[in-house]
């Protein structure tokens, strides 16, 4: 009697454990003193993401006339030339490390959307690209999803979806803009083989989405945070969030995120946000950036962290006040130059370039309150 219960404890232990996500290190490594720096990476043209390779090497891929990327192997200090990736097309957004493989792959778009899609995929480090085939399965409504413009994918690190890829994508409509806002949604796409096939989420539960990025959070849920891409919207000028516990198949509970801004305040636009979840053992700190300003146009790109998993957003701080636009987040890697070090990769004076900012957890924790839940005392240790 007493051996079966203990083999059903140890069972429930085992099952509670392997849907952990286990993360590289504590927050250790983003404390200590505050550090910032940024450089300029490109200059002209638009669409950044950033990704932190399995072997810590810093991605920046850019560009809506072409596609190119940009590399790092000492955490930021210093980055490599160019490397073409397309020669022609749109940076589709929705970069993805592999975490199993290595491999990375990027999503390019021939033209702004609906437009054909091919995808590239890099083996060494992200020093040579080539196209591959792949197979994307419309929707439950017969669409077929759009790259166009989403944060970074991610790789699933727990539960029975371990290891599957998932990344932001949405539903575009045409190109007739303001008349088929109303149409557009945003979802995702996901694959269980590595990148060569997926398939596609349901529809966010709202209509007039689109832009978004998506994080796994310690307990395997998946945490969606959305632009809104019509002016009609109530409350628009607000992000909204939904949460999937499916590996990314379905989007539950959405609501409107009354702490976190989507884009100039002065005008109902949006604007493409940056989002990524610190790999910590012990909490779930998301990092998001946006623009924070009342004026009619796009400036004062800002970081906020959260440190409960989205549920409240209490301290915000300034990257760059001057005029920005979209940006794009990732974290670095344990026991490489980049650990420890949050990477920013945005818009400077939209169609003007791009810049990288890399900081720690403990100079953002530096910056405002925004009065949106209390903000604990982290201390190296934790």
């Amino acid at each position: 009697m007493f051996t079966n219960y203990y083999l059903i404890i140890s069972l429930l232990l085992t099952l509670c454990f392997s849907f952990t996500v286990k993360g590289d290190e504590k927050l250790e490594s983003y404390l200590g003193d505050p550090v910032f720096d940024k450089k300029r990476l490109f200059s002209d043209q638009r669409y950044p993401n950033v990704v932190v390779s399995k072997k810590g090497t810093v991605i920046a891929v850019w560009g809506n006339s072409g596609v190119a990327i940009r590399r790092s192997e000492d955490g930021g200090k210093s980055w490599g030339e160019p490397i073409n990736v397309s020669e022609k097309g749109y940076n589709g957004g929705g970069a993805i490390v592999d975490n199993d493989s290595g491999d990375m792959l990027l999503f390019v778009e021939e033209r702004q959307p609906p437009a054909p899609l091919t995808v590239y995929r890099s083996k060494d480090d992200g020093l040579n690209w080539k196209s591959q085939k792949t197979v994307i399965e419309k929707d439950l409504n017969g669409n077929n999803p759009s790259m166009h413009m989403n944060e970074s994918g991610i790789t699933l690190m727990a539960g029975p979806k371990k290891g599957r890829l998932l990344r932001a994508t949405r539903f575009y409509g045409s190109n007739e803009r303001e008349a088929e806002w109303s149409k557009h949604y945003t979802n995702a796409i996901y694959s269980d083989d590595g990148g060569k096939s997926w398939k596609t989420s349901s529809p966010f539960p709202e209509n007039g989405t689109g832009e978004a990025a998506l994080v796994e959070l310690s307990d395997g849920r998946i945490y969606y945070n959305s632009r809104v891409h019509w002016p009609e919207r109530p409350n628009n000028r607000r992000r909204r969030e939904a949460w999937s516990f499916d590996g990314g198949e379905t989007w539950k509970d959405w609501k409107i995120v009354q702490a976190l801004p989507d884009g100039d305040q002065g005008r109902a636009y949006g604007c493409m946000a940056g989002m990524t979840r610190i790999p910590s053992n012990d909490k779930d700190v998301i990092i998001f950036s946006n623009l924070d300003t009342d004026a009619s146009h796009r400036e004062r790109v800002t970081v906020w962290a959260s440190l409960d998993g989205g549920k409240t957003w209490p301290v915000k701080r300034l990257v760059d006040g001057g005029r920005s636009g979209y940006s794009s987040l990732s974290v670095g890697r344990h026991g490489t130059p980049s650990e420890g070090w949050i990477y920013l990769h945005y818009e400077h004076d939209p169609f003007k370039g791009s810049h990288m900012a890399r900081f720690n957890l403990s100079w953002l924790l530096e910056g405002e309150l925004t009065g949106n839940g209390d903000l604990p005392k982290l201390k190296r240790g934790n």
